[in-house]
């Protein structure tokens, strides 16, 4: 996600996450525009990385069910302030990755939106510019379980986000069945995590792909694009591109 470095200690950092990411109208529109490309009213959408919930408000101002994953405890309690008591959003304090069980995850207690459970990703971030100052301080082990094993209980998404932090191919790795519409982020620090995702998607079904570049909610593409091309247009980005997400639209 590309957001802003937050002040020292966690409650100002998500203060900061509240007003960046629900305190623009104008943002929350363009968001409602993207999504309702792959949404409809009574659809079921799950968020996996919800962060302070953005994208949980936005499936729900277009009708659709929510299932929503964020294992950071701070993050966490902030989603069940907001979304607790609507029934048609299930909140799971868990992250998402290619088996049950424990993960280990990495805090950034300044910076929470940063937290990973990828070591490779807390690398990468250590070597490249514009990460300067970036301060993983704590870990903890929070549960983990999959995509599979949400839509056994929960039943097949519309729409399936990932949002991860490096994490991403892990999560798709536990995905063994086509979804219709799926957007994963990607980094310019680890541009070779998109492409294990794609390649992943490839095997799943005929996806077709787009792309968004940073918090822009707007489709780079007239047309979605093959994999190769999306791999290749990720390539040619400027390393200050930073971040943005890779949507998978299944053919029919």
């Amino acid at each position: 996600m590309n957001a802003p470095i937050y002040p020292t200690g966690t409650a100002k950092a998500l203060s900061r996450s509240l007003r960046v990411y629900h305190g623009d109208p104008t943002r929350n529109a363009a968001m409602d525009a993207l999504y309702r490309r792959f949404l409809r009213p009574g659809d079921l959408a799950f968020d996996i990385g919800s962060h302070v919930g953005d994208r949980i408000s936005s499936f729900r101002r277009l009708g659709a069910r929510v299932v929503a994953l964020e294992p950071q405890p701070g993050p966490a309690r902030v989603l069940r302030l907001i979304h607790g008591r609507d029934g048609e959003v299930t909140l799971i304090q868990a992250a998402c990755g290619d088996h049950e069980g424990i993960v280990t995850l990495k805090i950034n207690s300044a910076n929470p939106t940063v937290s990973t459970a990828s070591d490779a990703f807390i690398g990468a971030a250590n070597e490249a510019g514009g990460w300067e100052g970036q301060v993983w301080d704590h870990e903890i082990a929070v549960r983990c379980t999959t995509l599979d094993a949400l839509i056994a209980r929960h039943g097949l998404p519309a729409l399936l986000k990932i949002d991860v932090e490096g994490f991403e191919a892990h999560v798709l790795a536990g995905l063994t069945r086509p979804v219709p519409a799926i957007s994963f982020e990607f980094t310019t620090i680890q541009r070779y995590v998109a492409e294990a995702c794609l390649a992943l998607l490839e095997t799943l079904g005929p996806y077709r792909f787009n792309v968004a570049l940073g918090e822009s909610q707007r489709l780079e593409l007239d047309e979605p694009a093959s994999a190769e091309a999306i791999g290749s247009y990720l390539r040619a980005l400027p390393h200050a591109a930073n971040s943005g997400d890779v949507y998978a639209i299944l053919q029919s």
